[in-house]
């Protein structure tokens, strides 16, 4: 009986060892997947998360309360529009902070025309730091989404710690009013 028992075991160490990552990672609780695109909808408070098999999921955001449309200088507390990438992934007081590369050249190019026309000021400053990070809540009272960043993209707390490990710097963020 105990040679049975023992070979039973055994067997069962080497059907773990020769699971593949993704299925080591399923029976741990854990994603594998990796985002290789992230899409937000400002309007929606909506991000979604594909790889190259679909859709990861999708997760209800808050973004800047400064409105729609494309951010035009810092301070005005919008997030942008636009394609951008993940160009740094680390710890902050927001749990995870992944910055975006705001302001890339269709900012700076549009940021220039406003001060040329006047339409800014010649003294503002085109901002950054720009990221999807923790630090909820998303939700104010109820069902009302609750727009509280300067201008980035945030999830609450229990979702960042799901988002972060699928998403490496590199990964294409699109932004949509």
């Amino acid at each position: 009986m105990q040679r049975v028992l023992a070979f039973l075991f055994m067997l069962s160490l080497v059907t773990f060892a020769v699971l593949s990552p993704e299925e080591s990672a399923r029976a741990s609780g854990q994603s594998s997947r990796r985002a290789t695109k992230i899409m937000v909808s400002k309007s929606g408070h909506e991000m979604k998360l594909y790889d190259s098999a679909g859709l990861i999921g999708t997760y209800t955001v808050s973004i800047g309360n400064g409105g729609t449309g494309p951010k035009l200088r810092e301070g005005d507390r919008v997030t942008p529009v636009g394609n951008y990438h993940v160009t740094w992934k680390g710890p902050s007081r927001f749990g995870t902070f992944m910055l975006l590369d705001y302001p890339n050249a269709d900012d700076r190019a549009r940021f220039a025309k406003l001060k040329a026309t006047g339409a800014i000021s010649k003294n503002a400053r085109i901002g950054g730091d720009v990221g999807i990070h923790g630090g909820g809540p998303v939700y104010a009272k109820g069902d009302e989404i609750n727009d509280w960043t300067l201008g980035c993209v945030a999830v609450d707390d229990d979702q960042i710690k799901e988002v972060a490990p699928m998403v490496a710097p590199g990964t294409l963020v699109v932004i949509e009013d």
